[in-house]
């Protein structure tokens, strides 16, 4: 029996088994690990095996690249800032809400504070109705 798309959790609707990069890790190591994973995105996890921050592909062009940052002594904890999750329990609603004021495009799932997943355009893609997507989409790209 499936839940009803509108009781679905973001546990329901997450990629289950994200990997983190450590926070002591290259940017050149998450740069790998990205392309090796073939994702736009890694959760920064520290020593503690706690969520850290989340490091984009394009955290690396504009903010190491295009500043000219060494790729083999910067961290990926230097550029871990800003913080958003949701819990597995969050309402899809809510987690769509979480997403569109924070203006991100993916988001980490906590489950008794642990890394349980990632929710991306994708599976939200996979989810939602076409109309709830299509405004999902116009309020995160276009800051609305």
């Amino acid at each position: 029996m499936s839940t009803p798309r509108a009781a679905r959790t973001a546990h329901d609707v997450m990629h289950p088994g994200a990997q983190c990069i450590g926070e002591n890790d290259s940017l050149r190591t998450a740069a790998r690990m990205m392309r090796d994973l073939n994702v736009g995105a890694l959760p920064i996890c520290g020593g503690d095996d706690r969520l850290k921050g989340i490091i984009t592909d394009r955290d690396l062009v504009v903010h190491c690249c295009a500043e000219d940052k060494d790729l083999d002594r910067t961290t990926a904890g230097e550029l871990a800032e800003g913080l958003v999750w949701v819990d597995g329990a969050t309402s899809i609603d809510d987690t769509l809400t979480t997403m569109e004021q924070h203006q991100v495009k993916r988001i980490p799932v906590l489950e008794n504070r642990r890394l349980v997943g990632m929710i991306s355009e994708a599976d939200l893609a996979k989810e939602l109705p076409d109309d709830k997507l299509a405004e999902f989409v116009h309020r995160v790209y276009s800051g609305a």
